[in-house]
This record gives C-alpha cells, structure tokens and sequence, in this order.
C-alpha cells in the first residue's frame, strides 16, 4: 500500500521533468496522463485500505539518526483529502487541455510546457502534503507549494501577473514561519518531528505548537489578516485559480490544523478560542467585500476565504468537545474543493467565451451557454449553501457541531449566530447574483460567445454532478 501511495507521489514530479523536455504540444497530456496516474494510485490505495479494515497507520520513509524526517499516514483523513484534491487536479489538467489555446479570448496562449510543469510539480507536492506524517514533511512539502504558486500566477508575465506572485509567496513563505516554529519546539520537548508527538506535549509547549500551526495555516488559507495575496493571485490562468488557489492550495491551511488536532489529542482552550474568533472575523470582513465585486474571479476569492474561515471556525469549536463539529469541518474541506473549483471554471469558460469576467458585462447565458450556465447555477447554490449540493451538508453540519460545542461553552453560541447571518446573506446575495447572469436576454458579450471545447466542457459537467451528488460522502466515510 505504501508503495503504491509513493509511486502516486513521485508520478507528477516524473511527469513534470518529462514535460520540459517533450516536444511541446505534447506537454499537456503529459500533464493529463500522470494526473490520471497520480488519482489512479490513490483511489487504489484507497480501495486496499477498505479491503484491509480501515486500519490507519504510519511508516518512516526518510530517517536520519533514528528520527523521522518524513513518513506517510494513511488513514480516513489523509484519503478523504487527498482523493478530492487528486480528482479536481485530474479534471483541472482535462480542462486545461481547451483552456490553454489561441482560441482564448481573455488569455490566447498555447499552453507552454512551464505551465503544465508548476501544474504537476504541485500535484506532487500537495499529495505528498496531505499523507505526511511529519512537520518537517509538510513544511517541505508546503515551501514547494509556494513555488509553484509563483510560478503559475506569474505566468502571462504582466505587472499585475509578476507583483500578483511576488506577493503570494512572500505571504505564504511568512507563514511557512509558523511550521519551522512547530518543529523546533515539537523537537526540542520530544526529540522527534512527528506529528503523533503531539499528544505527548503538555502546557505551553503544546500550545506554541498548535498556535505556529495555525498561523501557517492563516497564511496559506488567505485568513484576516494573512489574506492580501489571494485577491492578487487572480491574475494566474483561470484552471491555476480553479486548483491552486480554491481546490488545493488554500485547502494545504485548513488541513494541517485539521491534522494537528487530530493528532493532539487534548487541545488547549485558548488555541480553539483564538481559531474561532479570528475565523469569525475573516467571515464578516469577506462578506463585506462581496458586494463592491464586479469581477467574477474577485467575487470568488472572497467566497473563498469565506468558505474556508468556516472550516477554521468548525475547527476551532471542535476542540471544545463537539466531534460534529471537527467531521464537518473535514467534510467542508472535502465538499468546498468540488464546488468552488467548479465555480472558477465556470468563470474561467466565461471569459475563454466572452473575453470578460466583468459580471455587469455578463447577462443571459443560460441561451447561449446552456452548460455552462448550468454550472453556475449548480455553483452559486452550492455556495449559498441550497440542498442538495454538497456544501450545504457540511455546513449545516457546522452550525450543528457550534451549537453542541456551546451547550458546554455558551460564549461560543455568539460566534455561531454570526456565522448563521453570514450564510443567509450569502445565500441570498449568490441567488441575486446567479439570477442576474443565467436569466435573461443575452448580453452583447454573452451574444457574442464563442463554443467551450469539449475538455473544458467534460470538467465541468464532471465537477457538477460530483458537488451534486457527493455531500454525504465525507460523513458516510468518517462515521
């Protein structure tokens, strides 16, 4: 089983090398064909893990003195994730495929094998993530993620493109901080860079751990105050905005707190605290600024950072004794990387169409787009939270976890009451905003609209039904 979880690993980064030395119109399906391979290994896994009884278990793979510099834990948690964010890359690649071609209006590019080499180095990377078992591991894995972010947000090489990268990785490398923090303290209590040497922490060492965790994670979830350099990194090619930055990167935050948690047993009060208000306060700040929006992308960013302000929040409240809460906040992880990349695609075949992601610009597409449209649509009620797409179970999952945590901490129930506003106004905002662009007459643009290839069309019929059809899964699979 680990063998094949390796190979999963080290495919992509195989893939990558091979892409730059290809001829270059064959670099894309490179790209397609080690993401299939990289998802194909991981579903197997997956499929052994069942077979085996469900037995989560970690194995050293790098060691130097008898200390484990890096290993993998498969368990529920780690296949969860990393089979979400290895199908939305699979389907992103078979996206890129239409995307990257002169037959973009916004953006006509060819798709130059960079591309397609930052795309695959962080599918290796983020899989590597999401099974490491170590801090030293995530964080090598997380300065990596970094990279490829600037390289794929700089990509059209414009000011706004360059200064966009520069900014993502000076924010994320300062939240890389929080890690090297975690793992000298963590090495100096136990002697080793473990993540199950977390539970044998106590005081306020433990805590130092969690809080350098967390910040880490603020950084590369784009949290208040950490957040700046997401709107920024819009200027990337919209599948790169589709993976990177809602599928998978933002998610690499969210998870290493899920895991340090998991990991630590007891939790410390003023961690859980700490996580929930701040979380509370990124979403009031990100729905304020849903509504001065005019770009799709840029309301997409903010929707965003909310959505993941939400995990951070059912997080945090899980560790006041509500396991609701924690499974749900996996389970948004889970359900929040199909529909919001779902979403930038959608915007991504509106702008390839169109030429503009300007919203005023965009009416009526449901006549000229119809699957598209329908995308949207299935999106914008995903975000608003409308049964039965997939976020709306883990969200109500959510506000259930907040309101057992509150039964034995009722400051908590405050919290939670705003972020029940918070998801009425954005239900009622996304329904505002899905009917002024999907109905009516077409606009000029919209009248205008050149065909969506097949690739790109195939993706996002693929991630619709999945935000669809796959909400109960997270809970089926974590009990």
């Amino acid at each position: 089983m680990m063998t094949v979880l390796i190979a999963g690993i080290l495919i992509p980064f195989l893939g990558a090398a091979v892409s730059l030395i290809v001829p270059q119109r064959l670099a894309r399906y490179i790209c397609v064909l080690s993401a299939s391979l990289s998802i194909a290994a991981i579903s197997l896994v997956l499929v052994l893990f069942i077979i085996e009884g469900r037995h989560g278990f970690t194995e050293s793979i790098v060691t130097v003195d008898g200390v484990s510099i890096w290993g993998a834990t498969i368990d529920n948690l780690s296949l969860l994730i990393g089979f979400a964010v290895g199908l939305v890359a699979l389907f992103v690649c078979i996206y890129s495929l239409g995307y990257m071609s002169l037959d973009n209006v916004e953006h006509p590019d060819h798709g130059r094998p960079r591309y397609f080499f930052f795309m695959q180095v962080f599918i290796g990377a983020m899989t590597g993530l999401v099974f490491s078992s170590t801090v030293t591991g995530q964080l090598f894995f997380f300065e990596i993620t970094g990279a490829c972010s600037w390289g794929l947000i700089g990509y059209y090489e414009s000011a706004e493109a360059l200064g966009g990268a520069a900014k993502a990785l000076i924010v994320t490398h300062i939240a890389s901080l929080g890690l090297y923090l975690a793992a000298a303290t963590l090495f100096a209590n136990t002697g080793s860079f473990s993540l199950s040497a977390l539970s044998a922490l106590s005081g306020p060492a433990k805590t130092v751990v969690l809080f350098g965790i967390l910040f880490a994670g603020w950084g590369k979830s784009a949290q208040f105050p950490m957040h700046i350099w997401l709107p920024h990194a819009m200027e990337a090619p919209t599948p790169v905005s589709a993976y990177l930055h809602a599928g998978s990167m933002v998610n690499i935050g969210v998870y290493i707190f899920a895991r340090a948690i998991l990991s630590a047993g007891s939790v410390p009060h003023l961690v859980g605290a700490v996580g929930a208000v701040m979380a509370t306060v990124t979403l009031v700040y990100a729905f304020v600024l849903y509504f001065p929006q005019k770009d799709l992308k840029g309301l997409l960013v903010y929707s965003t950072i909310a959505q993941l302000a939400y995990v951070f929040l059912a997080l945090s409240l899980s560790t006041f004794g509500s396991p609701l809460a924690f499974a749900a906040g996996v389970a948004h992880i889970f359900n929040h990387a199909f529909a919001k990349s779902l979403f930038f695609l959608v915007a991504g075949s509106l702008s390839f169409s169109t030429g503009t992601r300007q919203m005023p610009l965009l009416r009526g597409i449901l006549t000229r787009l119809p699957i598209v449209a329908t995308g949207f649509a299935v999106a914008a009620f995903a975000i608003a939270g409308v049964p039965p797409t997939d976020l709306f179970f883990s969200e109500f999952g959510i506000f259930a976890g907040g309101f057992e945590a509150s039964r034995f901490y009722l400051p908590l129930l405050i919290l939670v009451i705003i972020a029940i506003a918070e998801a009425v106004g954005t239900f009622a905002w996304f329904l505002k905003k899905s009917g002024e662009i999907v109905l009516g007459s077409p606009s000029a643009a919209v009248a205008a609209a050149k065909p969506v290839p097949i690739s790109m069309t195939a993706a996002i019929v693929a991630l619709a039904a999945l935000t669809l059809c796959s909400g109960f899964v997270p809970f089926a699979w974590l009990g």
